[in-house]
């Protein structure tokens, strides 16, 4: 909970945050990333990790300091409960609609009487040296809990959702939103990223954090940061492996033709 503190209190103070997006198993990927990242998404919405995966990247976000985040595949207290107990920091919990949706998730987050999270914490009470209702009052006040906007009518709700009492940002999802809103894998689009501009104002005018999905181009990131996201998720572990693998490649395999000439 301690790394869920540092994120929390970096945008308080205004600090831009970058995290990285986690799709392979091994927690080394985590361990390497981690120390220029503010966060970890690790994500399980899109990939077959296990629990026991997950949690080998949480143990690597505590060696580097990184907060760690789990997307998680639905909005579902049997899917958040594990997650949390490992000792997750916070949650991402996507294609959220409405302020009712909103609700769910962060109830499934808190325990009692603020939500209905089930007691079973290990590695967040150092595996019962510091449990019990003490612990329980800090996880409710620490634990992060994003909320995926990423349809138009979780856009026409915003506001209703921004006003759910514990939640701590939103998170847009410019690919699933540009289908949304009939421009399918296409958020570059006019309409598309008029609609993210404006989900971004109407956020920043509450006391909600405000984010985006995107993802490493960094003309693009600094279009969203002046545009006003307080945070990134920028750039995926395979994504950024394979992109550099093409560039040096690429340079090496043009020189080597032009020798042929």
């Amino acid at each position: 909970m301690d790394n869920a503190n540092k994120l929390k209190e970096k945008l308080q103070q205004g600090q831009f945050c970058l995290g990285i997006g986690i799709t392979f198993n091994d927690s080394a990927v985590t361990e390497a990333l981690g120390h220029v990242y503010d966060f970890a998404w690790i994500d399980t919405e899109h990939n077959g990790m296990t629990l026991e995966r997950v949690e080998g990247h949480i143990v690597a976000t505590r060696a580097v300091g990184a907060t760690a985040l789990v997307r998680v595949p639905w909005n579902d207290p049997v899917l958040i409960k594990p997650v949390l107990d490992i000792g997750a920091d916070g949650v991402i919990i996507p294609m959220i609609k409405t302020a009712d949706d909103a609700s769910k998730a962060v109830t499934a987050c808190l325990y009692p009487p603020e939500g209905i999270r089930g007691y079973g914490p290990r590695r967040p009470t150092n595996f019962a040296r510091a449990g019990g209702g003490d612990y329980c009052k800090r996880a409710n006040q620490k634990i992060i809990t994003v909320v995926q906007i990423e349809t138009a009518e979780a856009v026409e709700n915003l506001d209703e959702i921004l006003e759910v009492p514990g939640l701590t940002s939103v998170v847009i999802g410019p690919n699933d939103l540009s289908g949304s809103l009939g421009h399918m894998a296409n958020p570059s689009h006019p309409e598309v990223v008029k609609v993210i501009e404006s989900v971004i104002a109407r956020v920043r005018r509450s006391s909600v954090f405000v984010g985006i999905a995107i993802g490493s181009d960094p003309d693009q990131g600094s279009y969203w940061m002046e545009k006003g996201a307080q945070w990134l998720q920028f750039g995926v572990d395979f994504g950024l492996m394979v992109e550099r693998a093409d560039v040096v490649c690429g340079i090496i395999r043009e020189k080597a033709e032009s020798r042929k000439e």
